[in-house]
This record gives structure tokens, C-alpha cells and sequence, in this order.
């Protein structure tokens, strides 16, 4: 059975679980981070060197990186409308899966360390509202995307792309700041949310 190793609140453990619900991937998943089993410990670095949940294991294969681990995931069961075969379609949903996991995940660090995890680190107040005018802008160029046409991301069909972005989105909500209204945004928020998966791995009270 595929085992998955990091705590449920971690945003990139999420996406794997997610996943696992979308595809139907039976697992059993170990507490690892802060709070549970230091990912320092040997054991945990002979996985993965860079400390950082989730890491995989399937059977004698281990992989971490979180999307690569969901790209991994539905080619091993063939879901092609979750990641397709196609080059170009293909390569439009891990463009936007690749997005967040660099632009859009760096632009929310400092505000989303501030706000929600309160580190004292993280107290500057010009910092805070560069990052959070950074978030916004980065989040209005997926409203900009979801207006121009399509229910999700990558086009009329969900994808992998709407897992990665999904939790995206969802701490983009939970994260308490004031923020502008996107419409688009908004409904793609709710569309996700009639997703089994997502309420129970994504929209469930967890930044």
C-alpha cells in the first residue's frame, strides 16, 4: 500500500491526498514536520535530503517534491484527464502546477508567516504589506485566467492543476487580511468545493 509520510496541515502534503481522493489510491500516511517526527531525523533524510514533507513510498520506490509526486501518481494509474498524455495539454496543466509551486507560493510567504503562523520573524510592517500587495497581485492574474473562459484552470475539465491551486485559493480565504473581491476566483472556490476531495483535504479549516 502507498504510504505517505507528513503531517494532513501541510498545504503540500494536501495536494497529495487530495490526489490520492481523486484517483481513489488507497494509502497510509505517517505524522512527519513540526509537531510530530523531526523530518532531521536520519531516517527521514536517507528520503529526502531537503527535510521537507511529504515523501512517498510505493512499495520499494520513494519520491518527494509534492507535485511531482502527484504527476507520479496519475500517470502510475493512468488518469489521463487529471494529467494528459498529449504534450500540449500536458504541458498546459503542469505550466500552471509549476506557477504555483514558484511565482504563486512566493508571493505569499511572508504575509501567509505573519498572518496566519505569527512568527516573530516575520514583523516588518512595510515587508507585510509588500507581501500582501504581491499576493494580490499574483492572485488577480488567476482571476484575469478564470475570467477569460473555462470552469477550471487548465480549461472546461478539472485537472491536477485545479489540486495545486485549489489550496491555493483556499488559503488565499482562510488567511485573515482584507483582500479584493474576484469574482472568478470566487466561483472557482465554490465549483472545487463540490469536490468530495477538496472539502475533505483542502476547504477543511486548514490554511
Amino acid at each position: 500500500m502507498l504510504k505517505i509520510l507528513g503531517k494532513a496541515s501541510s498545504i503540500n502534503v494536501r495536494k497529495v491526498l487530495w490526489t490520492c481522493a481523486e484517483i481513489g489510491i488507497p494509502f497510509e500516511r505517517e505524522d512527519w514536520g513540526a509537531g510530530f517526527r523531526s523530518t532531521a531525523d536520519p531516517e527521514f533524510l536517507r528520503m529526502n535530503p531537503n527535510a521537507l514533507v511529504p515523501v512517498i513510498k510505493d512499495g520499494d520506490f520513494v519520491l518527494w517534491e509534492s507535485n511531482a509526486i502527484c504527476r507520479y501518481l496519475c500517470a502510475r494509474h493512468e488518469r489521463e484527464d487529471l494529467l494528459p498524455r498529449a504534450p500540449q495539454a500536458r504541458a498546459h496543466v503542469e505550466k500552471w502546477m509549476d506557477w504555483q509551486a514558484t511565482d504563486l507560493n512566493n508571493s505569499w510567504k511572508y504575509a501567509f508567516m505573519a498572518l496566519v503562523r505569527e512568527s516573530p520573524q516575520h514583523r516588518n510592517a512595510a515587508e507585510l504589506e509588500a507581501g500582501m500587495a504581491n499576493w494580490v497581485k499574483h492572485t488577480a492574474m488567476l482571476e484575469r485566467h478564470l475570467q477569460g473562459g473555462g470552469e477550471y484552470v487548465a480549461g472546461p475539465g478539472f485537472t491536477l492543476a485545479d489540486v495545486v491551486l485549489g489550496l491555493s485559493v483556499n488559503r488565499w480565504y482562510m488567511t485573515p487580511m482584507k483582500r479584493p473581491d474576484y469574482p472568478a476566483v470566487a466561483a472557482y472556490y465554490e465549483r472545487l468545493s463540490q469536490r468530495p476531495g477538496f472539502m475533505l483535504h483542502g476547504r477543511n479549516g486548514t490554511p
